[in-house]
């Protein structure tokens, strides 16, 4: 994609996280969306089909960044302990720090029939996987217990932190309901877990 395609592209996902936000997606239009863009109608259409694509690929491009910045940030560590705390705060620290994304994610994306039918969770299971990762690496390292299966595992900790973020979402709290929340995460499964 052509520099400027790239940044209208990216202006116009980012004008959707606002407008989504502010209205909810069913009642967002297109032209609210180039509007906050500042963009043509019908340049949204150069780059998505319809306003279930822009949230699709909003998750999408969303999750890719949020995985390649916990990659940097657990890759900091050699502990899969202390890997899987910097996880859990980070996903927590993830709504505080966006919090018209985390709208988006927690409340919106939920929202969308098309979403929920025909969303391929390829980057999602690679998020969930990074999770699994970190859990056989703590296995490896004897850090973390041989008979705890890593699948079971990373959909419980995803489970307990997206209820948390979405909780923080629906009642407005702030960081510090999250950040006692990953304190308490962090306890609750690494004691859990560990060998």
């Amino acid at each position: 994609m052509h520099r400027d395609a790239k940044t209208k592209y990216d202006r116009i996902l980012e004008s959707a996280i606002k407008v989504f936000a502010r209205k909810g997606f069913h009642n967002s239009r297109i032209s609210e969306i180039a509007a906050e863009a500042e963009v043509a109608d019908g340049t949204i259409y150069l780059y998505f089909k319809n306003k279930d694509d822009i949230l699709i690929r909003l998750f999408e491009n969303s999750l890719e960044q949020i995985i390649a910045d916990l990659r940097a940030e657990i890759g900091k560590e050699n502990d899969a302990l202390r890997k899987l705390r910097r996880f859990i705060k980070m996903h927590l620290d993830l709504v505080n720090k966006n919090p018209n994304l985390a709208v988006v994610l927690q409340v919106e994306l939920r929202q969308s029939n098309k979403f929920m039918k025909e969303y391929e969770p390829t980057r999602f299971i690679d998020y969930l996987n990074l999770i699994a990762e970190i859990i056989r690496e703590g296995q490896a390292q004897g850090a973390i217990r041989a008979d705890v299966a890593p699948g079971i595992v990373k959909r419980a900790l995803f489970g307990a932190l997206d209820e948390i973020a979405l909780h923080s979402v629906l009642t407005r709290k702030g960081k510090d309901y999250l950040r006692t929340s990953a304190d308490q995460i962090c306890e609750m499964f690494l004691r859990g877990i560990a060998a």
